[in-house]
């Protein structure tokens, strides 16, 4: 799909892996509204850009029925490039045989699956009411984790939720095949990223010996680039990319 003029929404378009898409996006052409928190950067980042900006927390119906509406009127909605999610660590034990929160569990499942799910039905329900353009209406890029794959000790609610949008993406493609809009996921290994960037060096450091290929973190734009890859090639559907650098994650 060619971007140029069309309206991309995404999510988490304040920093981070969002940002990178973001700025891709606008060189391309998109108009492209940024979703995020209030405390965010997503006001100068957008006006960077020269789109939009709206806050929403992404497992709300409200707030993100208003951000939709945004971007409509900003122009015919075609790319969903959804980054918003949160971390968190969980054991189902904790060391003293305590059961591990059920609340904070919920809590991560409500951002990073349910905010998700809402972040595409709602921007698939405005891709739909567009024309289609050499077949197509839309792309839905979501983003998982290896973490949903391989998922570490301590990662039981980040592992289950980004397990969740794994298994969403190849029923969402066919659910919204008859109705032009292809998606996709990334599943990305360790991005050097804000949330990475709240771990000290050495830290970091150990974490980027672990990457057989390049031998180093992600670089944002490095998702960036895939993300456009997906949204520019009409071939991609239903795929759920690993980019990761060859990394399988260890037990812990």
């Amino acid at each position: 799909m060619d971007v140029k003029g069309a309206v991309a929404i995404v999510t988490g378009g304040a920093s981070g892996l969002g940002h990178a898409t973001a700025k891709r996006l606008a060189a391309a052409g998109a108009k492209v509204l940024v979703v995020d928190q209030a405390a965010s950067a997503g006001a100068e980042v957008a006006q960077q850009l020269g789109g939009g900006f709206a806050v929403a927390d992404v497992a709300d119906e409200a707030s993100m029925q208003a951000a939709v509406a945004q971007a409509e009127a900003m122009g015919p909605v075609r790319v969903l490039v959804h980054c918003a999610g949160r971390g968190g660590a969980l054991r189902i034990l904790e060391k003293d045989g305590t059961p591990g929160s059920l609340a904070h569990y919920a809590e991560i499942i409500r951002v990073n699956l349910t905010g998700t799910f809402n972040a595409l039905r709602l921007a698939a329900a405005a891709m739909a009411k567009t024309d289609p353009i050499d077949g197509e209406r839309g792309v839905c890029v979501l983003t998982a984790s290896i973490a949903g794959i391989e998922g570490q000790i301590g990662q039981i609610p980040y592992a289950s939720s980004k397990a969740g949008v794994i298994g969403m993406t190849v029923v969402a493609a066919r659910d919204l095949a008859s109705r032009g809009i292809r998606v996709c996921t990334i599943a990305p290994g360790i991005f050097d990223t804000p949330m990475l960037q709240r771990l000290p060096d050495a830290v970091k450091a150990s974490l980027a010996q672990g990457v057989p290929n390049p031998h180093r973190l992600g670089h944002p734009d490095e998702y960036g680039k895939l993300a456009m890859t997906i949204i520019e090639n009409a071939y991609l559907n239903g795929e759920t990319i690993r980019l990761d650098g060859a990394l399988r994650m260890a037990p812990r």
